[in-house]
C-alpha cells in the first residue's frame, strides 16, 4: 500500500455496514478499508469504461455528421431498402 495514506470517515446505511462487517467477519476481507478500496477501484474502472464508451459514441456521431455534411446520406426510403434486399436475396438464390 502507498505511504501516502489519508484517513477518511464514511457513513453507510445499516444494510451496507452489515454487508461490510459480514465480509470481514467471514474472512473474505481483512478489513473494511480493504473492501472500500476494492469498491473504489471498481468504481473508477467503471467510470473509465463509461468514458471510453461515451468517446466512441461521440466519434460515431461525428462520422454521421461528417457524412451528412459531405452529402453521403440519403432520405429514408423503405421501399428502396426493401427492393435492394429482395435483389440481393434473388442474386443469392440458387437457379432452378
Amino acid at each position: 500500500m502507498s505511504s501516502n495514506i489519508e484517513r477518511l470517515t464514511i457513513t453507510l446505511t445499516s444494510e451496507m455496514a452489515h454487508v461490510v462487517k459480514g465480509a470481514v467477519n467471514s474472512g473474505e476481507y481483512a478489513s473494511s478499508s480493504e473492501i472500500i478500496r476494492e469498491a473504489l477501484r471498481e468504481w473508477r474502472h467503471k467510470r473509465m469504461v463509461r468514458e471510453r464508451q461515451l468517446n466512441e459514441l461521440r466519434a460515431e456521431i461525428q462520422v454521421g455528421i461528417d457524412d451528412i455534411e459531405a452529402g453521403r446520406v440519403q432520405d429514408f426510403d423503405a421501399e428502396r431498402i426493401i427492393d435492394k434486399g429482395r435483389r440481393k436475396r434473388s442474386d443469392r438464390s440458387p437457379s432452378r
